[in-house]
């Protein structure tokens, strides 16, 4: 892989073949993002036409998370066992299809039952994707390139924004989730332009040893999984239980403890909240690439810890969402861009997906009560306040990040 020049601009320094790989997982989390979200602007015309209250709203969302959980670990195995390519396609199929089913649900169970296969493949992408950036680029631009892929997914939030505001009104809910069927048409650029990254061919070729969860379960391994895990399970309780019910506290009213704006012109606040996070998930490569994970994580988290408290009790004017929206995005996303990067780092090629899924989407798993504990918090207290209690997660994520070694520049093994 090659190395750039000191007075070399940093996107040179990889080759063709990793833009590539970058691209492929970028696209595929985005469109996840894309999929994912669409129920998250619909949930007020899904509770209208099946009678939900928010708690049952929230566990349709749960029911995603948990499974993404499961998605997360079973194809990050396959992505050490098959490749990470082929694991990518897989999911992007399995979360295009399980939108496309979402759209025949006749129950409030059918409906969950194709969010839950939703979440596996939502899980999936992202154990297989990050594992092919995190393999293709080099170790002093690996947290940028995390970024740009993290940064789908504001992408794909404001693609999902756009197309709720633009279908929701005509057409329902039903023809919304039809259109997230298109991400499947990712898989055929995929299948002819991404390779398989070389450390991982290498390995492939000559591995003896023992590979899979077993071989996580040794001393220097496992304190690292646990550490990762439950860092990601605290900081994700904070991140889902906000951002699942944001568009519905913008949209409900003032009874509710919402800000009022409706269905229309509430996704016209996603624009600048998502912007915010697209150069959130950016500059944390830089920063983390520059000063460390670490630090880089911390302060992100700090400052989603003070910024969320003052949007769930203020914001209810064009003037502060206009304030408060993109940096809530800023800072309660960017942080997101060091998960690849760092759990990429902490374990060895053999079993590099399998630990990255168990530790990200692990960690999911445990956050999957978040929609419905934020939505039980709301039916008696207010969205706004129950989204500012999401504080205390990212102000708990700021400090356990130091149970995880600092990894900036360290090389693949």
């Amino acid at each position: 892989m090659s190395h750039p020049s000191p007075a070399q601009p940093w996107y040179r320094g990889a080759p063709p073949r990793a833009w590539r790989a970058l691209g492929a997982a970028g696209a595929g989390w985005a469109l996840d993002a894309f999929d994912f979200v669409l129920y998250l602007m619909a949930i007020p015309a899904i509770r209208a036409e099946f009678g939900l209250g928010p708690e049952m709203a929230g566990l349709l969302a749960t029911a995603a998370l948990l499974s993404s959980a499961v998605g997360g670990v079973f194809f990050g195995w396959v992505a050490d066992r098959i490749g990470r390519t082929r694991a990518l396609m897989a999911t992007i199929l399995l979360y295009s299809l399980a939108s496309l089913g979402s759209a025949t649900a006749a129950s409030v169970w059918q409906l969950f039952a194709w969010r839950a296969l939703l979440g596996l493949g939502m899980g999936g992408e992202w154990s297989a994707g990050a594992v092919l950036v995190a393999e293709s680029w080099p170790a002093a631009h690996r947290g940028k390139a995390i970024g740009l892929m993290q940064s789908g997914w504001a992408v794909g939030y404001l693609l999902a924004a756009a197309t709720a505001a633009l279908v929701l009104p005509l057409w329902g809910w039903r023809v919304l989730f039809v259109l997230g069927v298109a991400p499947a048409l990712l898989v055929v650029w995929i299948r002819r332009r991404v390779e398989e990254p070389e450390i991982w061919r290498e390995r492939a070729a000559t591995a003896t040893g023992e590979t899979g969860i077993r071989a996580l379960a040794a001393p220097g391994l496992r304190g690292r999984l646990a550490a990762a895990t439950l860092l990601s399970a605290v900081v994700m309780f904070g991140y889902w239980g906000l951002f699942t019910w944001v568009p519905a506290y913008l949209a409900s009213g003032g009874a509710e403890g919402g800000v009022g704006l409706g269905i229309v012109r509430s996704l016209g606040w996603i624009a600048p909240m998502q912007i915010g996070a697209f150069a959130g998930y950016l500059s944390f490569g830089f920063f983390a690439d520059r000063f460390g994970r670490r630090p880089a994580f911390a302060s992100f988290l700090l400052g989603a810890a003070v910024v969320v408290p003052l949007f769930g009790a203020f914001a209810r004017t064009p003037i502060l969402l206009l304030l408060l929206a993109p940096l809530v995005g800023y800072f309660g996303h960017g942080f997101f861009s060091v998960f690849g990067a760092l759990l990429a780092e902490l374990f060895p090629t053999e079993v590099r997906g399998t630990a990255q899924g168990l530790a990200y989407n692990g960690g999911r798993a445990l956050s999957a009560l978040a929609p419905f504990t934020i939505g039980a918090i709301a039916a008696s207290q207010g969205l706004g306040p129950a989204l500012a209690l999401t504080a205390a997660f990212f102000l708990a994520g700021a400090l356990l990040v130091l149970l995880v070694p600092e990894t900036r520049g360290r090389e693949l093994a």
